[in-house]
C-alpha cells in the first residue's frame, strides 16, 4: 500500500555490515545505554562492527533526502521500543533501541519513525504516513526562497493540520511567525521547524 505513494531504500543492517546470510543470532547484552551486539552461542562482540558500518550507512542515507524510516521489530539491530537487553545474569529486560536504530534517531531527530508491527495499530499507521508527507511539504518549502511571507504561506496552509495535533503549539508558532521580522531567516526558519516537528510528534486527536 505504501509503495504506491513512497520510494522505498532498503537497508539490511547485518547483512550490510558484513555478517552474511545466514547467520548466528545475535542480541543486545549489558548496559541499557550502551549494550553490545553479541552472537548467542560464540559470544563474539559485533558491536563496533555494527556501529563503523552504521556510521557511514548514515552518511548515504543522508543524501537520499529520507521523509520517514520503517525499523523491524525486536530486532538488536533495528528494534525502535521494547527491544531486550539481556544482562550479567542473561535476563532480558524490555527496554533496549537496536544499535542501527539509536545511531539513526540521534543523527536524524526529526525524521519520522515508527516500527513495522507498530503500523498495524489504525492510529499509530496513521500518525505516521502524515508526519512523512508533512517532512516532504516542509522539505519542499525549504527549496523556496526563505522569507517570511513564504513561512507564513507555508504555516497558513498547514494550520488546521498543526491545530489536530497540538493547539498549544499552533499557537506559539503563530506568534513566532507574526514576529518573524524581529529574527534573522535562517533562526527564524529553525525555530518554526523545531516547534513544527514537536507537534507533529504528538499524536492528532478526533
Amino acid at each position: 500500500t505504501l509503495g504506491q505513494f513512497f520510494d522505498f531504500v532498503p537497508v539490511c543492517p547485518e547483512s550490510e555490515c558484513g555478517l552474511g546470510i545466514p547467520r548466528e543470532a545475535m542480541r543486545l547484552v549489558g548496559d541499557l545505554g550502551s549494550p553490545r551486539l553479541m552472537t548467542n552461542k560464540s559470544h563474539i562482540d559485533h558491536t563496533e562492527r555494527m556501529l563503523s558500518w552504521s556510521n557511514k550507512r548514515l552518511n548515504t542515507l543522508q543524501k537520499e533526502d529520507l521523509c520517514g524510516f520503517i525499523f523491524k521489530k525486536d530486532s538488536p539491530s533495528s528494534g525502535l521500543h521494547r527491544v531486550k537487553v539481556y544482562n550479567d545474569k542473561g535476563h532480558p529486560v524490555k527496554k533496549g533501541r537496536g544499535l542501527f536504530a539509536a545511531a539513526f534517531t540521534e543523527r536524524f531527530p526529526r525524521i519520522p519513525v515508527e516500527e513495522e508491527g507498530r503500523l498495524n495499530d489504525a492510529v499509530l499507521r496513521e500518525n505516521f504516513i502524515e508526519r512523512v508527507f508533512a517532512m516532504k511539504r516542509w522539505r519542499e518549502a525549504l527549496q523556496r526562497r526563505r522569507t517570511v511571507g513564504n513561512l507564513v504561506e507555508f504555516h497558513t496552509r498547514e494550520k488546521l493540520f498543526i491545530m489536530a495535533h497540538s493547539q498549544k503549539h499552533y499557537r506559539e508558532m503563530g506568534r513566532l511567525v507574526a514576529a518573524g521580522k524581529d529574527f534573522q531567516t535562517a533562526d527564524l526558519y529553525t525555530r518554526y521547524e523545531t516547534l513544527f516537528f514537536k507537534a507533529l510528534g504528538l499524536k492528532g486527536t478526533i
